[in-house]
């Protein structure tokens, strides 16, 4: 939704890493490597062509190994389908509302959803809003009835602290509301603050770990999702700007910091793996406390494999190289893309505790109502592709 450690390495490991004698670089981008790569260098393409081990139907033995997403482990998050939920049954014929959604997702293969809240076409079974208990027991039985679990929700995270009473009982609402639904995580498609600076941080870590404790009582897994400006370099040290605020930094990533000073009992984390690695293609120098500037390049899978309890979800969404829209990579449907996922899920193995939630935010269209949901389809079967490489 736009709403995923760090060391260089040789080419030569990095092209045997990625297979690259299948494809080439592209020569008119100069930004960072973007596969999940233990050692990604500077100055390569986000383009990096990468053997994917794709394929589709069983794995019949040519050279590939186990499957990397358990059948129960394919998930989507509902805002990538989000205008056939928002569509008015009474005007088309196409799937609409949240109960015939989950039907055909149900038929495409997933047997996960994430929320990105709670809102249909008003005309749909049950109305508008289903963010009260009796929308989520509705919610729930359609759940159930095809197959489905509930796994997370981009929903309501307080906006005060201290915690006013109003926000409090709204909270408390939508973990009763999950606990319906048979969730084990609750989250946000936000930043846990959008700031650069570590007093920000430590607010922020204070406000998440009070939450998470709340959360914790109610049998709950609070996590925060990224963006790409989450993955950037905290300012942390240096000479202070006229507020008397730092303006240098020592290395460590904003999302890093924040799982230093979170309770791992707590908080965990949503990685999205496609912002992840715009992060990596646009945040690889700092200005170090000294005023030099130093080359750190950012590692999504090796982040995660060094706190992988912490990232029980990711958004598995996929991009092709973009030179001109400053991020590295146009999104595009999963498994169409150049991320290597293949690399990706095989470094960071716990392959049936990790839940992988398909994300495209640009399948709805507005001259081809059928594509959000025909995408869905292309991208459950790379996803349910994926096998690990035989050596």
């Amino acid at each position: 939704m736009t709403a995923f450690n760090d060391e260089s390495g040789s080419g030569d490991a990095l092209r045997r890493t990625l297979g690259v004698h299948r494809r080439r670089f592209l020569s008119t981008c100069t930004a960072v490597a973007a596969g999940a790569v233990a050692a990604p260098v500077l100055g390569a393409s986000p383009a990096l062509a990468q053997d994917r081990g794709r394929g589709h139907g069983h794995d019949h033995g040519h050279g590939r190994g186990h499957v990397l997403v358990p059948a129960g482990k394919r998930g989507i998050i509902l805002y990538t389908v989000r205008d056939a939920t928002a569509r008015d049954p009474l005007a088309s014929d196409l799937p609409s509302g949240f109960r015939e959604v989950f039907k055909q997702l149900a038929r495409h293969g997933y047997r996960q959803v994430e929320f990105a809240g709670y809102n249909q076409h008003a005309n749909a079974p049950g109305g508008a809003s289903l963010e009260s208990v009796a929308g989520a027991r509705l919610l729930r039985s359609w759940l159930d009835e095809y197959g489905l679990r509930a796994q997370g929700n981009h929903g309501f995270i307080p906006p005060s602290w201290p915690l006013t009473s109003a926000d409090l009982d709204t909270f408390k609402k939508h973990l009763e509301i999950a606990n319906i639904l048979g969730m084990d995580h609750m989250g946000t498609g936000g930043d846990p603050t959008g700031s650069s600076y570590r007093a920000d941080w430590d607010v922020a870590a204070e406000k998440w770990n009070a939450l998470g404790k709340i959360a914790r009582r109610e049998g709950i897994k609070l996590y925060t999702h990224n963006h790409d400006a989450a993955y950037g370099f905290l300012l942390d040290g240096g000479p202070l700007d006229a507020q008397g605020r730092p303006t240098r930094s020592s290395g460590i990533r904003k999302l890093e910091y924040f799982l230093k000073v979170t309770d791992p009992k707590l908080v965990w984390l949503e990685m999205d793996i496609f912002w992840a690695h715009v992060a990596q293609y646009k945040f690889h120098t700092y200005t170090a406390h000294d005023g030099s500037t130093r080359e750190k390049v950012f590692d999504p899978a090796g982040l995660v494999s060094r706190h992988n309890k912490r990232y029980p979800l990711f958004h598995a969404k996929d991009g092709v190289v973009s030179t001109t829209n400053g991020m590295g990579y146009d999104m595009v449907p999963f498994g169409t893309g150049v991320i290597d996922y293949t690399t990706f899920f095989s470094r960071v193995g716990e392959r049936n505790y990790h839940n992988p939630m398909v994300e495209d935010d640009n399948s709805p269209s507005a001259t081809d109502p059928a594509q959000s949901l025909r995408e869905a389809k292309i991208s459950y079967d790379n996803l349910a592709a994926l096998r690990a490489k035989k050596h």
